[in-house]
């Protein structure tokens, strides 16, 4: 056992036997270090353990607390999508939603978007600023289609804690993962073939479907474990499936992550029936658990699993740095990314790579962990102040978006043109439906705004729910 982890045992135990209690102020690092006699960075890799698990919270200029524990919400239903291949539609919704203007009094809370003002982001903006200075000639030419030798030596390594051990040469460097889903998704079918996905879905994933000219067949999910490893197996033996597309860790739109035992049936599913596992795991950086959740890539025996991410969710959406792990698909999906958009620019790349190695992509997302982690706490509770009390609410795992699940009486899409009146945008639930299912439904995220402008929007969100049912 490592110091800190016996340091964290210690104070975990006077955590559950009640010795410390909630709001309880805890021994402060310089006491810590002198009662084990460790070093300093001993007792903080301690106390962020303990943070990760959520049993204490650190208050800046304080020190650290015993966390007040969030209860978990009541849940919304298992979905029960439409049982059959169909074709994605949806693509004016999500178009209006790509298109709307970014009001700056707006409070945002359609996009899964990342806090983008967080001070641990400044190293990747300082080496971005020096690159182009010192070194934008490199912008100029091609470069590697499969992307800089540097930034996939960095993913490779990165990749050990999800449990994958990947060479460099395994890895594809996209232009996020938007474009590492549709590469993929045409390495690996037909026009025509049958595509299975959680349902509810991200729409960015079923308009991928859509241009590529599948079919897609919604499998009920449930908002704890997610995918319904039941359900999948009945469409597997009453479908000619050619391929899963999951996000099982850090789900987007409600959050769940997959427990491990499900994530390695679902791999041998694939295995039993001999189709590709298409897994999405943009989030899985950020996920609240420790250890980090394994990918469904971890258990990958025979290559059938295209691991996709990207550092738009960890770090900004513009960077458009994304990869691929392809497994036996290399080559096909080489072809179709250079086919799709050549070689992607390198000095992202380059800056990326440096985050990364200097340590300082990890200080960031253990610090953006702690944040959405509080966020979603915080939008909860509004969310249970401000709306009707038999609302259902998901409680993510990571990530910073949750899905909200209200009375079959209220419609969502109309909630969502009241509320721009009020200067509040949301995401609709309907967007994440093959079909627009989830009218009832919406996701928000709880990841940019102060607590006090997030309870706002909530407030005013509430109104025009009560105005729906004086209607």
């Amino acid at each position: 056992m490592k110091l800190y982890d016996k340091v964290a045992n210690s104070l975990r135990e006077n955590i559950h036997s009640g010795f410390f209690v909630e709001r309880d102020k805890l021994p402060s690092i310089r006491q810590l270090v002198a009662e084990h006699n460790v070093s300093i960075s001993t007792v903080q890799q301690a106390y962020h353990q303990l943070e990760m698990e959520g049993l204490i919270e650190a208050r800046p200029k304080s020190g650290y607390f015993v966390a007040h524990k969030t209860t978990t919400p009541t849940l919304p239903i298992t979905s029960r999508p439409a049982q059959r291949p169909i074709d994605v539609s949806q693509w004016q919704d999500v178009l209006e939603v790509l298109l709307a203007k970014e009001n700056v009094s707006t409070t945002q809370l359609q996009h899964a978007m990342p806090n983008m003002s967080v001070p641990s982001l400044n190293p990747l903006l300082k080496k971005m600023s020096s690159l182009m200075r010192h070194q934008v000639a490199l912008s100029l030419p091609y470069g590697n289609i499969k992307g800089t030798l540097q930034l996939r030596e960095q993913i490779a390594k990165l990749a050990t804690s999800s449990g994958c051990v990947l060479h460099p040469d395994d890895l594809v460097i996209t232009s996020g993962c938007q474009e590492g889903l549709s590469v993929c998704l045409r390495s690996v079918t037909e026009p025509g073939d049958i595509v299975a996905i959680e349902s509810p879905s991200f729409y960015g994933s079923m308009q991928a479907i859509k241009t590529a000219n599948l079919k897609a067949i919604e499998i009920p999910t449930n908002a704890e474990n997610g995918l319904s490893l039941a359900a999948l197996e009945l469409a597997l033996e009453q479908w000619p499936i050619k391929a899963i597309l999951v996000t099982p860790t850090a789900n987007n739109p409600m959050g769940y992550s997959m427990p491990e035992a499900d994530k390695k049936r679902l791999y041998q599913l694939a295995q039993s029936y001999d189709i590709s596992i298409i897994e999405d795991d943009i989030y899985g950086d950020i996920s609240y658990q420790s250890p980090r959740p394994k990918t469904i890539k971890s258990f990958d025996e025979d290559g059938r699993v295209l691991l996709c991410s990207s550092f738009s969710k960890t770090v900004a959406p513009g960077i458009r740095v994304g990869w691929i792990a392809p497994g036996r698909y290399r080559d096909k999906v080489t072809h179709v990314k250079y086919v799709s958009s050549s070689m992607c620019p390198t000095l992202p790349q380059l800056a990326i790579a440096d985050f990364i190695e200097t340590g300082a992509y990890n200080r960031h997302t253990r610090k953006v962990r702690l944040l959405y982690k509080q966020g979603r706490d915080h939008l909860i509770k509004c969310i249970k102040q401000y709306f009707p009390q038999d609302t259902r609410i998901s409680f993510p795992q990571g990530g910073y978006v949750l899905w909200v699940e209200l009375n079959k009486k209220f419609d969502a899409v109309k909630l969502a043109a009241q509320c721009k009146k009020g200067d509040v945008s949301i995401a609709p639930g309907t967007l994440f439906s093959a079909t627009g299912k989830y009218r009832h439904c919406m996701r928000l995220n709880f990841s940019e705004k102060t607590e006090i402008e997030r309870e706002q929007a909530i407030g005013k969100l509430g109104f025009y729910i009560e105005q729906q049912i004086e209607k």
